[in-house]
């Protein structure tokens, strides 16, 4: 860090260069710049660059480089790491640039670097089109899409990554470059899953597909029923085409008009059928878990921007998630799953999720660094919060539900969905050959390891 005199000159010289804000600590708005979805992350940086165009992100990284600071960056501040906060660091926070330019003819979206979902989608559904996004609306585009990105349209669309065109980015050295297959494309290639650790993405070109109809089924059952649930569910996507998608869950009952008064607040499985086509196709392909006994049936064409908010929690919980990759879904590894559900924190906002693969995921691009798309499922513990005094049965759950399945993993993990676990897990999200490889663009373009608050490639 740079000496007093010189670091308060330059933090006086960034906030007359900035068209954004700029908070320091003890500023006015420093607290809520800062908040971040995830309660349990309280960091305090040194400068929060609130930038409102690329070049402002370019200001903001010449100020950092200048006083050597380490350089977090915020997109929609959703990561349950806290990546968009480093103690004492620079934040780039992208959230003013959040501008979604649809081109129709193109089938194609240029997305600001601080758009979140909701700002995607609901700019894509006004002609008919769309790309696999997160399954909350509140997901930031950026880092959802670099890090791989998984969601209702996988596998009818391939994950987020498959869809990426080209990227805008301000790299470590302040220069403004893009990538796309014909320019810089070893980075582009590193882009497709190294998330954030090569520079700040200030626009994602993005490919879209036609979405004219899109539909739901969610039923839930008594949560005995879940083993015969969770089997029923797995046949139905298995024979189902590859616009099935949704998940197999365990939830607390919502307080909601649609759950029976005994079960609101009680363990509840659930099965969420989405179908990118019309309600009628749905129902048929649902029947089997039609015919269950179940408590809950709510079904109907809905636009897809609506389906991304089914699943939103509000900011400020305690969030700890984790996940397994899955080669299959067998009996005794159904059994293992549901008998877990009854440990879970209850009542919470807490998730207990076996997400499907398989269809456009495993058919796409396999030079990625994405090693996790030839999984057939993927278990995901969703611990979410209130109560700090349920911090440890909470995070005990989750790694828990890990334990219990590991004996059927692939090994392979998707970033997005974990926290900080340590450098295996890292390489595992990223395959060994392809940490290796990233390893040298890192060198490239961030050698000195200035975007260092995310799931870290170090370089070599």
């Amino acid at each position: 860090m740079a000496p007093p005199s010189k670091a308060g000159a330059a933090l006086v010289a960034l906030r007359e260069d900035l068209v954004g804000d700029v908070f320091a600590p003890g500023d006015p708005g420093y607290d809520e710049a800062r908040t971040v979805f995830n309660a349990m992350i309280d960091r305090r940086p040194a400068v929060i660059a609130q930038c409102a165009d690329a070049t402002d992100v370019v200001r903001a990284v010449r100020f950092g480089r200048e006083l050597d600071l380490h350089i977090a960056v915020r997109g929609g501040g959703h990561s349950v790491a806290g990546s968009a906060l480093g103690d004492g660091a620079l934040v780039v926070d992208l959230r003013r640039m959040h501008r979604v330019t649809v081109d129709p003819a193109a089938e194609a979206a240029r997305v600001e670097g601080g758009a979140t979902m909701s700002h995607l989608d609901r700019a894509t559904q006004r002609h008919g089109l769309a790309t696999t996004g997160g399954r909350a609306s509140t997901t930031g585009v950026g880092g959802f899409v670099l890090g791989g990105g998984t969601g209702w349209l996988d596998r009818a669309f391939g994950l987020a990554v498959d869809n990426l065109l080209g990227v805008e980015l301000v790299t470590a050295d302040a220069e403004r470059v893009h990538a796309n297959p014909d320019e810089n494309p070893e980075l582009f290639w590193a882009l497709h899953g190294g998330g954030g650790n090569f520079g700040i993405a200030t626009a994602l070109t993005l490919q879209l597909h036609e979405l004219p109809e899109f539909s739901i089924v969610l039923l839930m059952y008594q949560p005995q029923f879940g083993p015969d649930v969770i089997r029923t569910y797995r046949e139905v996507i298995r024979t189902g085409p590859d616009e099935l998608s949704g998940a197999a869950l365990y939830i607390t009952g919502p307080p909601e008009e649609f759950t029976p008064p005994e079960l609101v607040g009680k363990l509840v499985c659930a099965a969420l059928l989405t179908y990118a086509g019309g309600e009628d196709d749905l129902r048929k392909l649902a029947e089997p878990l039609l015919a269950l006994p179940h408590e809950v049936e709510l079904a109907g064409d809905m636009p897809y921007a609506d389906v991304q908010c089914m699943l939103d929690d509000p900011p400020g919980l305690r969030n700890y998630w984790s996940a397994e990759y899955l080669s299959g879904l067998p009996d005794d590894l159904v059994d293992v799953f549901c008998a877990r559900a009854d440990s879970m924190p209850v009542p919470t906002s807490t998730q207990h999720l076996l997400f499907p693969q398989g269809g456009a995921i495993a058919a796409g691009p396999h030079e990625y660094p994405v090693p996790y798309r030839d999984a057939a499922w993927a278990a995901h513990p969703f611990a979410i919060w209130a109560d700090p005094a349920d911090d440890e049965r909470a995070v005990a759950w989750v790694r828990d539900v890990r334990a219990d399945v590991r004996p059927w993993s692939t090994g392979a993990v998707y970033l997005n969905f974990i926290g900080d676990e340590g450098r295996e897990r890292v390489r595992a999200g990223l395959g060994e050959e392809n940490a290796l490889r990233l390893e040298k663009v890192k060198r490239r373009y961030d050698p000195d390891n200035v975007f260092r608050f995310n799931h870290n490639i170090r370089p070599v």
